[in-house]
């Protein structure tokens, strides 16, 4: 699957390096609608600063988004209950994110799972290389280390019943130098839920190996934002004939 991640601060769709510096793109319903019939797979909407006010606040935009695209949207920042999913999903969306409220309160994971199904739930998990090896989980779009390493929250969160997981890395996010393969290698060999690589595409190759890396899908940001490329070149292109991309 080929992903369109729009991160949104405000009604304003932004982009950023290391998830700081943050860059206004545009209307987000307009992008989302251009990606939709560009042949995304699948919205991703991010609220970038939600878990500084305690809220989503997406609301508004999803379902006017839902309105006019008709593909999975995934929502993400700020849920803190199953009340605040519920009211996301009657909005339009299909799956949720969640990350700041899941650290601080893991059993949120396994509470959305028992109401909604373990398919409703896509765990963001925003990780950070330590100098000595292994990888920190950062919360509040990158601002606050948590108390968790990677490999142990991932395999508790899967356990509670996270049905996806959305892994960004920090360190390559919107640097275009491709993805964190080797987090990408060690999060497939820890889990068997799939993943969705985030953080650093830069070129339509980099999809291959991020999928030779155990990724089963792509989160694409800065390409299609900037317009060095779009979604339905990056399907058509040549070099993904040996992957099974989504027609």
């Amino acid at each position: 699957r080929l992903i369109a991640r729009l991160d949104i601060k405000g009604s304003n769709l932004i982009k950023s390096v290391h998830l700081e510096g943050l860059r206004i793109i545009g209307d987000p319903q307009q992008h989302a609608k251009q990606y939709y019939n560009d042949g995304a797979d699948e919205i991703l909407y991010i609220d970038t600063v939600a878990s500084l006010y305690g809220r989503n606040n997406l609301s508004e935009i999803v379902e006017k988004t839902a309105e006019n695209v008709f593909i999975p949207i995934t929502v993400g920042g700020g849920i803190r209950s199953v009340s605040d999913v519920r009211n996301l999903m009657s909005c339009g969306a299909d799956k949720v994110a969640i990350n700041t409220a899941a650290i601080e309160n893991p059993n949120l994971i396994s509470d959305i799972a028992s109401v909604f199904g373990v398919q409703s739930i896509v765990l963001e998990v925003q990780a950070q290389k330590k100098p000595e090896g292994g990888w920190w989980i950062y919360t509040s779009n990158g601002r606050e280390k948590s108390e968790y390493e990677l490999l142990d929250w991932l395999s508790k969160a899967v356990e509670l019943g996270a049905g996806e997981i959305l892994l960004t890395s920090i360190d390559y996010e919107g640097t275009n130098k491709g993805f964190d393969l080797e987090l990408l290698s060690i999060a497939d060999q820890s889990i068997d839920v799939p993943i969705i690589a985030s953080g650093g595409m830069g070129q339509v190759e980099d999809i291959v190996k991020a999928v030779s890396a155990g990724a089963d899908a792509i989160a694409t940001a800065d390409l299609i934002h900037y317009k060095k490329t779009s979604i339905s070149e990056m399907k058509n292109s040549p070099i993904l004939e040996p992957i099974n991309i989504r027609e």
